[in-house]
């Protein structure tokens, strides 16, 4: 397995975060313990993985008008040390609000446009050419076939609006088969992905190939106790990208994606606990 040069294209939001026993019922106040604030949503979170697993990732976003957006900026690059090709949107940084509860839940409030980068944006869109991977979660035609030119192409079905618009064909189409904002029928989308990627959480998922192979992985064991969701399924999908850019089968990238999910899922919000070694 050699190391892989990956990238992402995708969408930053400025999330705060509130870590309470339970959901607040209607008119209650709940006191949150510990809570934080950082740059999430799932095209930073994949970034980050990435970054960690291949030692450097370039991530391709819009970044949005107000404080939150500077703010996303400075984590990004300072404090989580991704290579960051941001253009300005002319739209107030999306946030989110995220509830993290004792039953390892995570339940978001966004509030604002979901915005990726445009192929029109002044970046280094030809540098992707040399990717080994990419994953894509949000953007216009322009920046998804700007995506295309990386050996491996991973994407989103929340970006399943310009992917049906771009007509460019996808290696891997990850999405959870527990989330009805990721449901979609495969054929509506031309050309057929390669590989469509279904996770199950905690029973780890399926796969099936344009060719009719089929397959499923086990789910990994977290490396400590359970403590938030956040994350993990970004995280996951960021192994799995990584996993294929290294040259490795779609059964072992799968394997490598699943312990991204688990070690996610063993440190509070996205970032504390993702797994930094692919050994």
């Amino acid at each position: 397995m050699s190391a892989a040069r990956v990238a992402v294209v995708g969408h930053v939001e400025w999330v705060d975060f509130a870590a309470v026993d339970v959901l607040p019922a209607a008119g209650e106040i709940a006191h949150a313990d510990p809570f934080f604030a950082d740059a999430a949503g799932g095209g930073a979170v994949a970034a980050v993985q990435l970054r960690k697993l291949a030692g450097q990732a370039a991530f391709y976003t819009s970044l949005g008008t107000g404080p939150q957006g500077g703010w996303a900026r400075q984590r990004l690059t300072d404090a989580h040390g991704v290579d960051l090709h941001a253009a300005d949107a002319p739209l107030p940084q999306r946030r989110g609000f995220t509830h993290l509860t004792g039953d390892h839940e995570r339940t978001i409030t966004i509030m604002g446009e979901r915005h990726g980068p445009s192929g029109a944006d002044p970046l280094d869109w030809a540098a992707l050419a040399q990717a080994d991977a990419v994953y894509f979660t949000a953007g216009d035609p322009g920046a998804l076939r700007a995506a295309r030119a990386a050996r491996f192409l991973v994407a989103t079905p929340r970006a399943l609006a310009t992917i049906t618009t771009a007509g460019v064909p996808l290696d891997v189409l990850v999405a959870s088969g527990r989330d009805a904002g990721e449901r979609f029928d495969v054929e509506d989308i031309d050309p057929r992905p390669q590989y469509v990627v279904l996770t199950e959480g905690a029973d780890g998922g399926t796969w099936a190939g344009a060719d009719g192979s089929r397959g499923a992985w086990a789910p990994a064991e977290p490396p400590g106790p359970p403590v938030d969701a956040y994350g993990c399924g970004d995280s996951f999908a960021a192994g799995l990208t990584y996993g294929l850019g290294s040259g490795l089968a779609i059964d072992a990238a799968l394997v490598l994606a699943a312990r991204c999910g688990a070690h996610c899922l063993s440190g509070r919000g996205p970032y504390r606990a993702q797994l930094t070694t692919v050994g």
